[in-house]
């Protein structure tokens, strides 16, 4: 493809301020400053393992918590693939990976589908790792996916540390991303469906 396939969204509410912008044919290279490190830590992964180029900028209302940012993170990083992705012609369309951390294993499998799908069964053995509420993860996803018109299955399949685990829930997500937004040389520049559109 000779265009680059990139979007920026700014999202504004009363409670964040985020400005996302993504590239989806980059190099993993990324510009991360939500206020929240260990999101920051996460977001990273799934641009180093998806090759995409991800800035992320967020002003939130974390004197209250971190649940809003979160949220809208996710919510704008959604709406910019979404972008990115146009009218998702000649895409690879389906993506999965499985991606192991010491003992932790996770596996993810999507579809830019065009419509909105979660299904989320991770479970952390601790409810914080460092003062990040890790239930805040299945939030993050939850806005990817009501934006980004995908149908997203996150399985951990064992582990015993919650870092551990988010981090190959964030690792496969980059990778199985990688593989469905991937141009497709076989397709000849059609729509990956029998409907004609996604």
């Amino acid at each position: 493809m000779t265009t680059p396939r990139s979007a920026q969204v700014r999202r504004t509410t009363r409670e964040t301020d985020v400005r996302v912008e993504v590239t989806l044919d980059g190099g993993g290279n990324a510009t991360l400053a939500s206020g929240l490190p260990f999101l920051d830590h996460m977001l990273e992964q799934v641009a180093r393992h998806g090759l995409m180029d991800l800035t992320v900028e967020a002003r939130g209302d974390l004197h209250i918590d971190a649940h809003h940012t979160v949220e809208d993170i996710g919510i704008t990083l959604g709406q910019a693939l979404r972008k990115a992705l146009g009218e998702r012609v000649g895409i690879t369309r389906y993506g999965h990976a499985y991606v192991p951390l010491d003992e932790a294993l996770s596996r993810v499998v999507l579809d830019c589908s065009g419509r909105p799908g979660l299904v989320y069964s991770v479970a952390y053995p601790r409810a914080r790792v460092g003062d990040f509420d890790v239930d805040l993860l299945r939030e993050f996803f939850q806005g990817f996916v009501n934006h980004a018109l995908v149908t997203l299955h996150v399985d951990c399949l064992r582990g015993d540390n919650a870092h551990h685990i988010a981090e190959t829930v964030f690792k496969a997500f980059g990778r199985a991303l990688r593989v469905a937004v991937g141009i497709d040389a076989g397709a000849a520049g059609s729509v990956p469906s029998t409907k004609g559109s996604l």
